[in-house]
């Protein structure tokens, strides 16, 4: 016997038709700073905390931030972190000088796409900002 939800996702052809909640899992050596810096310097907000773990909110998904990962005193290089954790702004300017009263460095570079702000987590992975006026994040369609 099939319940509904099992009938309803026999439906379903794709993974992303049954999401429910998209998420990243960063996981630190450095763990408290970690903590400290995307939940007290950037913001986000807390979802929840376990031992060893802290889930944050981050845009309709969630940050969760573990234990057990590798640090870096200098930026992480592509092959020790091949991801970035990018929050799009209105102004990459105004966000930068934001983080940058904070202690946060920020690198700003202008590019035929857009504008970013480089900067580093604690633990030496790369974020970025980026400008939210780029025509495709306006397309809402796309999507």
């Amino acid at each position: 016997m099939s319940t509904a939800n099992e009938t309803k996702n026999s439906q379903v052809h794709k993974l992303s038709e049954l999401v429910e909640c998209h998420g990243v899992i960063l996981f630190t050596e450095r763990y408290d700073d970690c903590v400290a810096f995307y939940r007290d310097k950037l913001g986000l907000p807390l979802w929840y905390e376990k031992d060893g773990l802290t889930c944050l909110r981050f845009g309709d998904g969630y940050l969760m931030i573990e234990k057990d990962g590798i640090a870096s005193d200098t930026r992480k290089t592509r092959s020790e972190n091949p991801t970035a954790i990018r929050f799009n702004v209105a102004s990459v300017t105004d966000a930068a000088h934001l983080l940058q009263a904070q202690g946060i460095s920020v690198s700003v570079s202008e590019h035929s796409w857009g504008t970013t702000g480089a900067f580093l987590d604690p633990d030496g992975n790369v974020c970025s900002l980026k400008n939210s006026d780029d025509p495709y994040f306006g397309n809402t369609t796309a999507r």
